[in-house]
């Protein structure tokens, strides 16, 4: 096992990890342990920085890349509309960032995540990648990897029925065969415009555009998608159209051209703030 602290200001490591872009990390004892494609790691925050706990680690650039540590995050949020409801997000949420996650798990989990919570799909993922996926040796706690596209599409829809995803479960199994058999080639999607990876992404099945956006957002870092989920549409309605109900495309054009140059970051200020915040609020 090796440690290593990373010097990191203006981080909000548990507002990030448990922010709804990924499912695969835990608290334990004040400490985050997670599982970053086929490494375990254990993460906590003190005065300075991001102390980390890793079997072989490497040279944590792994980590890094995935926590985007080194983003310039006061320069990401001075491209936000200045007006007073993304002004208080950014207030009530500092620190908050976008992460970094591998392309096929973060397709995957999102397709997941239909209709869900947060802890539910978590409670699936878990399921899948202990049925499924392999362990990862070295970590202190069982851990395992999430399935390659390759294993799932070996199943049938029973098995991954089995790990409580319900109707989810072709809408997976038919996109790891997609995935599999070269229908659609997820690093490809990198060197590709937005428009041109979401229309990729949207011919798997089980895929929206909401869902495509996601993983636009927190695996490939396009920093203009912009998904719409139910709190965003909340967050909008009652924040920007108070006083008159806007019409599907009209909200569209708004996110598209509103929040600026890093609207993905700016949605996920959004959604963090209603769902915590104003959501607590109203209970």
């Amino acid at each position: 096992m090796e440690e290593r602290l990373f010097p990191v200001r203006n981080y909000a490591l548990a507002e990030t990890l448990r922010s709804g872009q990924a499912f695969r990390w835990r608290e334990v004892a004040g400490r985050w342990e997670g599982v970053i494609s086929e490494r375990w790691v254990r993460l906590s925050q003190n005065a300075g920085g991001i102390l980390a706990y890793a079997p072989s680690p490497g040279d944590w650039v792994w980590l890094v890349d995935y926590l985007q540590i080194e983003a310039d995050l006061d320069g990401v949020l001075s491209t936000f509309p200045k007006d007073e409801h993304m002004q208080r997000a950014i207030h009530e949420c500092p620190g908050l960032r976008l992460l970094k996650q591998e392309p096929w798990e973060t397709l995957a989990s999102f397709i997941l995540s239909s209709t869900k919570q947060i802890v539910q799909i978590q409670q699936i993922v878990q399921l899948v990648c202990e049925r499924f996926g392999s362990t990862i040796p070295g970590s202190p706690s069982k851990a395992y990897t999430f399935p390659t596209a390759h294993r799932l599409a070996e199943l049938t829809e029973h098995d991954l029925r089995c790990c409580k995803m319900g109707f989810r479960a072709p809408y997976l199994h038919k996109t790891a065969r997609m995935i599999d058999e070269g229908a659609v080639d997820l690093e490809a999607l990198r060197c590709q415009s937005l428009e041109e990876a979401r229309a990729e992404l949207m011919r798997f099945p089980g895929v929206g555009r909401k869902i495509a956006d996601c993983v636009l957002l927190f695996a490939y870092h396009f920093e203009k998608a912009f998904p719409v989920d139910v709190w965003i549409l909340k967050a909008l309605r009652m924040l920007y159209f108070s006083k008159r109900k806007p019409t599907p495309q009209r909200l569209l054009n708004f996110t598209q051209t509103y929040f600026g140059p890093n609207a993905g970051y700016a949605q996920q200020y959004l959604f963090h703030y209603m769902r915590t915040r104003i959501g607590r609020e109203k209970r």
